[in-house]
């Protein structure tokens, strides 16, 4: 949750509460400007509505999932043990902020396959295979996102005898 803190007078704060971190509403702003900005050049460059309209939605789609992997794979690790009542929940807290991220990103890929069903173009690519093209897109990035959480968290040994060394503890291993 962010806080904007407003001092009116010397007795008197004002807190603003808004859903999110700001940082990333930042990364929102940049993922949206981005695909605006991919679709204005491809609509000059092509003359084409359609085709615009795909790769902004997919450029959105694609910065937008692996930000929101990225979250989910935090929020994964933030998930506390279950063990008495408050920790329980702590982990209803952080799936019904999981659902609303999915419930966005759902809402954004059917809009975005509704909007290009809508544009001028007919035909079974432009009716039915570029409309799941933000959605894919979109999905494979959350995929490597939440990978990319986790590799960032791996502790990778440092040489290859620290390798051997740990695998020799390990029963039922032999190298």
């Amino acid at each position: 949750m962010g806080q904007i803190v407003r001092h009116v007078s010397a007795n008197t704060t004002r807190y603003y509460w808004y859903p999110g971190d700001k940082r990333e509403w930042a990364r929102a702003a940049v993922a949206v400007a981005l695909g605006g900005a991919v679709a204005g050049i491809v609509a000059t460059m092509s003359h084409g509505l359609l085709a615009a309209a795909v790769a902004g939605a997919s450029t959105t789609a694609v910065l937008a999932g692996f930000n929101v992997g990225r979250r989910d794979s935090r929020a994964l690790n933030d998930l506390p043990d279950l063990a008495d009542k408050a920790a329980r929940r702590a982990a209803l807290t952080h799936g019904g902020r999981a659902a609303w991220r999915g419930g966005v990103q759902g809402a954004w890929w059917a809009g975005a396959a509704v909007a290009i069903v809508n544009l001028p173009g007919h035909g079974i690519l432009a009716n039915w295979v570029l409309p799941i093209v933000p959605a894919v897109a979109g999905s494979l990035a959350h995929q490597a996102g939440l990978l990319y959480e986790r590799t960032d968290q791996m502790v990778v040994p440092t040489t290859l005898s620290s390798l051997s060394a740990s695998a020799e503890r390990l029963p039922g291993t032999a190298l």
